[in-house]
């Protein structure tokens, strides 16, 4: 059985995701350009009060919306989850700034080193005085959504968004006041080039929205224009001269301030989302396109001619980019999507960004020590396998010496024994098997086509394997060299765990929870107490285990299933990975960015903060404090510190994935919406074959 496009079923994609939210791609090189097969893990300066630091990407991974340079060397960069990032040499080093905030921030206005505004969603406004250092809230009158924002100096600045939000501030943001757009359009993106004289864009289906003022917004004036979509953002270097983009590739250009705006040839049909001119002449615009690649455009002759620049290599994973600034006509910086990072210090001849090993998404981590661990997830064309040995200092790409080139390849699951020997797992029954620690693994025989969605062995010999289209369980007694597959009861199995030779334990589809004590031979059904889709399992020993599921659910057993009691996790994402180093200490990730803490055996979870809202798939401890986990987009984690006990965490009110097996959702155009991001749909993944 061939399943081609294997990876369009791994996000569920809302009608917002389409606003650009597309899987992000950041570059395979260093600075100096050199292809980086592996991505050195050394945590940004600065980091905020959380116990898990990026690994990968760098300097971090959260998706960044918006960018903004003084100069060749000191620029701010802001996105989801209140990520701010600050660079004061040129981006060859960058520091995490505490925003105090995890609202999504979309845009960001610096007028000199120190003074600098950045917004966002749920009317969010920070300020800082001190190059961010300090961040500080500052009261919108509105819980509306900001998408833009601009300051001419440190007092004057006006910010723009969701209804035709529009807030005005002369004394620094102290006090914001609203300002009569006329539209309930959308406003994405402003440009003021003196205290009085400005320009917003934004738009609905069908009609694209630009205002001017020339008197500091007491008044502001719908300008006619030829456009009939979405504009995203808007740039003028002087009162009347102004280039504003958006989405089908549109580009209009104004040298009567707006007067009149006319069509320029971009040469693509591509959502554009920046641009950022430093002159009448020199201009360059970034975009993406939805299940294809991002685009950065370069003008020398003010629009008239448009030139695709392609100059950068990116590993697979991530396409959109969102932000541009240039300080000068060859200074400048590209965001987007998974924390993408461009640099260019010649015009875009040749774009540079830090070392990442990969933006594709993650799904199963396995550590034997603090030190040594294997990640797999999503590559095309031959699977994703990252080892390291150095407790995530570096990450290596291991090959896997099989490949899909129609499709690329899913591992979904994998497990060490010990630093040498390990299985991996993934689509249409591949079993992989490395007895040198992934220098070389050897794929092995079964008889099923089913997708293994997890892997788990009791010693070198004896495993076991569990698919998830069709509930089969695989069983080993000599190390894989044979396989026997047994049917189940369950519609779909997604964790399992063997505590020895004959003890295991399945999870999957409606509840289910599988025991055998005879080495796979039989399974008896048990009484989980939930219908809800669980995710993975972990026992300590025979007896004491816990099983984590959708809907934040945690049950736990200390008799081996014969009863299982339900867990206050004190959150509603679905839960996708679990583990404890022993039966007090255990940790689970999930949907959102979501880790939940126990040091008692699970009766009290409290919420740590992750520092992003990528969807974690699987978390791997070795120790009481050491741990990482792995996630969407290429996320790698690591803690090394309890850090301060946390208080126990209220419900949360995100919505869980319907139980069962998720199927792509068909996606229009661009649809800008409050929270444009693709949401990776929580295991179970794929889409089964029909």
């Amino acid at each position: 059985m061939k399943i081609t496009n294997t990876r369009i079923p791994l996000t569920i994609l809302s009608l917002a995701s389409v606003c650009g939210l597309t899987l992000a791609i950041h570059t395979g090189q260093a600075r100096s350009g050199t292809a980086a097969a592996t991505a050195s893990s050394k945590p940004p300066t600065g980091a905020p009060s959380s116990q898990w630091v990026w690994q990968n990407p760098l300097p971090q991974g959260n998706n960044l919306r918006g960018a903004s340079f003084i100069d060749a060397n000191t620029g701010t960069v802001v996105g989801e989850y209140g990520t701010i990032v600050r660079t004061t040499d040129g981006g060859s080093s960058w520091t995490i700034q505490a925003s105090g905030t995890t609202q999504t921030l979309w845009a960001v206005s610096f007028t000199d080193v120190n003074s600098g505004t950045a917004v966002g969603e749920g009317g969010t406004i920070l300020r800082t005085t001190d190059g961010g250092d300090h961040w500080a809230s500052q009261p919108s009158g509105t819980t509306l959504q900001f998408r833009g924002v601009s300051f001419t100096d440190s007092n004057n600045g006006t910010a723009v968004g969701e209804s035709g939000t529009i807030l005005r501030t002369t004394d620094s943001g102290n006090s914001w006041l609203p300002q009569s757009s006329g539209t309930s359009n959308t406003l994405f993106g402003v440009s003021f080039t003196n205290a009085n004289t400005g320009t917003a864009v934004g738009g609905t289906f069908g009609e694209s929205t630009i205002l001017r003022t020339t008197d500091g917004g007491n008044t502001w004036v719908p300008q006619t224009n030829p456009g009939t979509v979405f504009l995203f953002d808007v740039s003028f270097t002087d009162a009347n001269i102004g280039t504003a983009v958006g989405d089908g590739g549109t580009v209009l250009k104004t040298t009567d301030g707006g007067d009149n705006w006319s069509p320029q040839t971009s040469g693509t049909t591509k959502t554009l989302y920046g641009v950022s001119f430093t002159d009448s002449n020199n201009g360059t615009i970034c975009g993406f396109e939805f299940g294809g690649t991002g685009i950065i455009l370069r003008t020398t002759d003010g629009g008239n001619n448009w030139v695709e620049q392609t100059n950068y290599s990116l590993p697979q994973g991530a396409n959109a980019f969102y932000a541009v600034s240039f300080t000068d006509a060859n200074t400048g910086t590209i965001v987007g999507d998974s924390g993408i990072l461009l640099q260019t210090t010649d015009g875009g001849t040749q774009w540079n960004s830090e070392p990442t090993v990969t933006f594709n998404f993650l799904y199963g981590v396995s550590f034997t020590d603090a030190n040594t661990g294997t990640a797999v997830g999503y590559e095309n064309p031959d699977g994703m396998i990252l080892r390291t040995t150095d407790g995530g200092n570096s990450w290596v790409r291991q090959n896997s010496g099989i490949g899909d080139p129609f499709a690329g390849l899913n591992f979904f699951g994998v497990h060490f024994v010990n630093s040498n020997i390990g299985t991996l797992v993934g689509q249409e029954g591949i079993i992989l098997r490395t007895t040198d620690g992934g220098n070389n693994w050897t794929q092995q025989t079964t008889d099923t086509t089913d997708w293994l969605y997890a892997v788990h062995f009791s010693d070198e010999n004896h495993g076991a394997a569990v698919g998830f289209l069709e509930g089969k369980i695989l069983s080993t007694t000599d190390g894989g060299e044979n396989w026997v597959t047994h049917a189940s009861q369950a519609t779909g199995l997604l964790g399992v765990y063997f505590t020895d030779a004959n003890t295991g334990t399945v999870v999957g589809n409606d509840g289910v929870i599988l025991r055998t004590t005879d080495g796979g031979q039989s399974w008896t059904p048990q009484t989980s107490g939930t219908i809800n889709q669980l995710r993975a399992v972990w026992f300590a020993d025979a007896n004491t285990g816990t099983v984590v599921g959708d809907q934040g659910t945690i049950l736990r057993t200390t008799d081996g299933g014969q009863s299982w009691v339900t867990q206050t996790s004190g959150v509603s994402e679905i839960l996708l990975g679990v583990s404890f180093t022993d039966a007090s200490n255990g940790t689970a990730v999930g949907q959102l960015g979501t880790l939940v803490r126990t040091i008692d055996g699970g009766q009290t979870w409290t919420r740590q903060e992750s520092g992003t809202n990528q969807d974690l798939y699987n978390v791997s401890f070795t120790e009481t404090n050491t741990g990482t986990a792995v996630g969407g987009f290429g996320a790698i984690l690591r803690t090394t510190a309890q850090g301060p006990t946390p208080t126990p965490t209220p419900t949360a009110t995100v919505s869980p994935t319907p139980t069962g097996t998720p199927t792509a959702t068909p996606t229009p155009t661009a649809t800008p919406r409050a929270t444009p991001r693709p949401r990776p749909t929580p295991r179970p993944r794929p889409t089964p074959p029909h």
